[in-house]
């Protein structure tokens, strides 16, 4: 409490991806629970926490940009105290906080669950020490069945377990209102690819049991939430850490749900798309025909020098065997151009494969190195300027070939998920678009529209990967 008597205020800033969003909501459930008031701006703030994101350096750049537009909120306002948190935090601990003396304080992972009591050290004038980074790999055991016996001694964030039955059912306060929210069914991962320094700071994988998925599932239906987005980083392996347990089963469970009317599965790994997974995807009630493929290249040896498996042929065969039983499903991707040893070859390879794959959506980035990868230490790296030229011209086709697979849609129908209205425009989401990336549904049509209600359209035009629908 303040001298005066009152809670003290608290503003969450989130960056990143939608696991971190999840993270963000587990913090504010627990700062709620230890008499902390939040608040929408961050100038109205005693604290301000960034959950910061550590992927990729732009991602980085950005966090750093955050803390100290917070940072610059203490020279005369409210707020006394900036703290940082989330994945580049828990990355880079100590370094971080020598680096950044703006933030008062660099928690980990390990701090989410005493986070009321630490910020009020924070507010006291308490210096709370930051933590020297580790390889979160080796609190697990390495067999995945032996995992969730030693979990409960390790910090998982977005896994939190409900108090008792008196309490509220999860240990969760929603931060953005509207009608989806993201739901965390696992966390961390098992694979070593080459260019990603995720499982180290974010551990060994493990999933979360499908009770509590399905109970967060059941609360969020009750707040008002009518799609849930799954998220992890490796969704598609769900359940290999739990005995009778997998993504095929979750999604029955969760099609069970009162309240929910879509759920959306992300980041499916292509080799782990397996034909009962494929099947459950299709034909399980209220889950979206919408596949979140993790290609990163297509070309093989490159593929195998970033510690992955496929090719042109293997990929756009699943693509095929998808469309084929849902030819209105979406389908989207991320690739990376200028790993090192990509060769002009390898580059048209991957060209031609977006040429042919006809995604809805395609994310092209250019390789950077991460801090500890193995691609950091491998030979052959492109140059600053070829990379950059190599993602532009990929980017521009990936464009061409997004925008005419919008064309195609038009004449198509869809049911849309109201999401926003601005000024009398209302804006909303097909079952092939996922939230924030793959583009909108701009609605027309003589009524007044509600956000969170369903919508039949036909799709009448298109700009770009958006969509014009006229209502039916």
């Amino acid at each position: 409490m303040t001298a005066g008597g009152s809670a003290h205020s608290v503003h969450i800033a989130t960056l990143g991806c939608a696991r971190n969003d999840v993270d963000s909501e587990e913090l504010a459930g627990r700062l709620l629970a230890g008499g902390f008031q939040l608040v929408d701006e961050p100038g109205a703030a005693e604290t301000v926490v960034v959950n910061t994101c550590g992927f990729v350096e732009q991602a980085k750049k950005d966090s750093i940009d955050t803390l100290l537009a917070a940072a610059d909120l203490k020279a005369g306002g409210r707020t006394r105290a900036v703290v940082a948190v989330g994945c580049m935090a828990e990355r880079y601990g100590v370094e971080l906080a020598r680096e950044l003396p703006e933030a008062d304080a660099v928690l980990g992972f390990d701090d989410y669950t005493d986070i009321a009591d630490r910020l009020r050290l924070i507010l006291s004038g308490a210096s709370v020490e930051a933590h020297t980074p580790r390889d979160r790999r080796a609190l697990l055991p390495v067999a995945p069945a032996a995992r969730h016996a030693s979990v409960d001694h390790h910090a998982v964030p977005g896994h939190a377990v409900a108090g008792p039955a008196s309490g509220p059912p999860v240990v969760r306060q929603r931060l953005a209102g509207g009608p989806t929210a993201s739901l965390k069914i696992a966390s961390g991962c098992d694979r070593r690819c080459a260019f990603c320094a995720i499982p180290r700071f974010r551990g060994s994988y493990i999933s979360r049991p499908s009770d509590e998925v399905v109970a967060e599932a059941i609360w969020l239906a009750e707040q008002g939430v009518t799609e849930v987005f799954l998220v992890s980083e490796n969704t598609s392996s769900y359940g290999k850490d739990l005995p009778g347990e997998s993504l095929e089963r979750l999604l029955t469970d969760l099609s069970q749900v009162d309240g929910l009317e879509w759920v959306r599965v992300s980041y499916l790994q292509p080799a782990e798309v397996r034909p009962g997974l494929l099947e459950a995807m299709l034909q399980t009630p209220k889950v979206v025909p919408y596949f979140d493929l993790s290609f990163q290249h297509a070309a093989p040896a490159v593929l195998r020098r970033m510690r992955r498996f496929g090719d042109p042929e293997s990929f756009l065969s699943l693509i095929e065997r998808i469309r084929r039983a849902a030819p209105e499903a979406g389908i989207r991707s991320n690739v990376i151009a200028g790993f090192p040893g990509e060769t002009e070859g390898d580059v048209e390879t991957l060209r031609q494969f977006i040429i042919e794959a006809r995604l809805d959506v395609l994310g092209v980035f250019g390789y950077s190195d991460e801090d500890g990868t193995e691609g950091e230490r491998l030979d052959g790296h492109v140059p600053d300027d070829e990379i950059e030229a190599r993602r532009a011209l990929l980017a521009d086709v990936a464009i061409e070939v997004c925008e005419q697979r919008a064309a195609d849609r038009v004449g198509e129908s869809a049911t849309v998920l109201v999401e926003s209205l601005d000024d009398g425009e209302a804006t909303g989401r097909a079952p092939h678009q996922g939230p924030e990336t793959d583009g909108v549904v701009m609605l027309s049509g003589e009524r007044d529209f509600r956000i969170g209600e369903f919508v039949d359209v036909c799709f009448i035009d298109n700009e770009g990967i958006d969509l014009i629908g006229a209502t039916r």
